[in-house]
């Protein structure tokens, strides 16, 4: 399989609960570059992603390199620093 067709952009709408009761639902792009793939192929991903956070404008983009890493604690910890 062809690492183009491994990498994966998702955008994700999250209920996340603040500390002080708020409920907000914040936007999130998370994209997977898998190790290993050619430098020319990373260099054409992280292009498209660019162009595509621009174009859409979100905020709180995160990368993953291994999808199992990918879990709700992941994505609150991550989501903390911008609260």
């Amino acid at each position: 399989m062809s690492c183009l067709r491994e990498k994966t952009f998702i955008v994700y709408s999250y209920k996340y609960q603040h500390d002080d009761g708020r409920v907000s639902y914040p936007l999130c792009f998370i994209f997977s570059s898998p190790v290993g793939c050619k430098p020319e192929q990373q260099m054409m991903y992280a292009g498209s992603k660019n162009k595509l956070v621009q174009t859409a404008e979100l905020t709180k983009v995160f990368e993953i390199r291994n999808t199992e890493d990918l879990t709700e604690e992941w994505l609150r910890e991550k989501l903390g620093f911008f609260h």
